[in-house]
């Protein structure tokens, strides 16, 4: 496994060589830095064991410690952008970029609305045009082209509305009304308008990753839909037509954005990669959560003060829903240095070498 070995060399210091001057962020629950902290949901990781690894500090993120936008800044040399919804965050703290992504988002207003108030995508691309408007005071007219254009942009977005939304016919009647691959285009249609917006906003680097085999998250295996040690196979069939059509889209935004790059990124594979040769990366739990309640530790996600697995870089899933620290750092590498079969059609690193 060459691959597994590149991969897991030492992560870089960073060494004060910003390669992009801000980053923003759009997305879910895999990217929420606390911004759920400050809405009325109960979907939220402001208590331990959340954090555990982050000097037992539960910030709101939804991990034993970093998440993959905090594992990405520190490769990009630059600090974690703070929470949109912190009152905290204005004036010079926006300078570096902000983090807009709400637990239990979706692509479609819907998704997650169960879990109470969160910030859909649609919501998340006006918070950033408040932003876009405080930086525009902050800086000349020439710098601020220039300040955006070599931004990156990292959007994450399609895994609640699968398991927040299709998946739960007993609370919303999509899979009802369509068949998966209809509900794929339906999502990609409204998906592909608002990464326009982006370019039209002066955003040029874009980056966004598709959803992950879903199937064979702990929530998921805890259907008992599939044997003991089996992916619940049929969900991730569903995903293929939304990860190729967002690949597709992204072919077409490259065409016809004139100095942009997007980017896609191949969770699907990446992680399936990971669970196909554990051995190879290190981890020897597949297939239950770290820290949660019932079947595979994944019919009630973690709870407060919840004692989790004592060794967490053994286990690729930290609760019902998310990877590890350990898993995403081995994701958000190969998002960064790896092939196109990784990241479409250059790497995150490529990318930030564009101008």
């Amino acid at each position: 496994m060459l691959m597994a070995s590149v991969i897991l060399q030492q992560p870089e210091l960073v060494t004060g060589q910003a390669r992009v001057p801000a980053m923003f962020v759009l997305g879910d629950s895999l990217v929420d830095v606390g911004n759920n902290n400050f809405l009325a949901s109960i979907a939220r990781a402001n208590y331990l064991p959340y954090g555990i690894d982050l000097n037992f500090r539960p910030t709101g993120r939804f991990s034993n410690g970093l998440n993959f936008v905090d594992l990405l800044a520190q490769l990009l040399g630059i600090s974690s952008p703070p929470p949109f919804a912190d009152p905290t965050t204005t004036g010079n703290r926006i300078l570096g970029g902000v983090n807009y992504a709400s637990a239990a988002a979706g692509i479609l207003d819907e998704s997650g609305q169960h879990y109470g108030e969160r910030y859909s995508l649609s919501q998340q691309v006006v918070n950033l045009e408040t932003t876009l408007s405080q930086l525009r005071t902050m800086m000349s007219p020439q710098n601020f082209t220039n300040y955006l254009a070599k931004s990156l942009v990292v959007l994450v977005f399609g895994s609640n509305d699968y398991i927040n939304n299709y998946l739960m016919p007993n609370l919303y009647s999509s899979s009802f009304r369509y068949r998966p691959p209809d509900f794929a285009n339906l999502l990609l249609s409204q998906y592909a308008p608002q990464l326009l917006t982006l370019y039209s906003l002066g955003l040029r680097k874009i980056f966004i990753p598709g959803v992950g085999p879903l199937g064979c998250i702990p929530n998921q295996r805890a259907t008992g839909v599939a044997p003991p040690d089996r992916c619940v196979d049929g969900v991730n069939q569903i995903l293929g037509t939304f990860n190729q059509g967002l690949r597709s889209i992204v072919d077409q935004l490259n065409q016809r954005s004139p100095g942009a790059i997007y980017v896609y990124g191949n969770t699907y594979g990446a992680v399936g990669d990971i669970l196909n040769n554990p051995a190879a990366y290190g981890f020897r739990v597949v297939d239950r959560a770290c820290c949660g309640v019932g079947r595979n530790r994944g019919q009630i996600t973690c709870l407060p003060t919840q004692t989790p697995c004592p060794d967490r870089s053994q286990y690729v899933f930290w609760d019902a829903f998310h990877p590890t620290q350990t898993a995403l750092s081995i994701l958000v590498r190969r998002a960064f240095y790896g092939p196109p079969t990784d990241a479409y059609p250059v790497n995150v690193q490529q990318m930030t070498l564009l101008h």
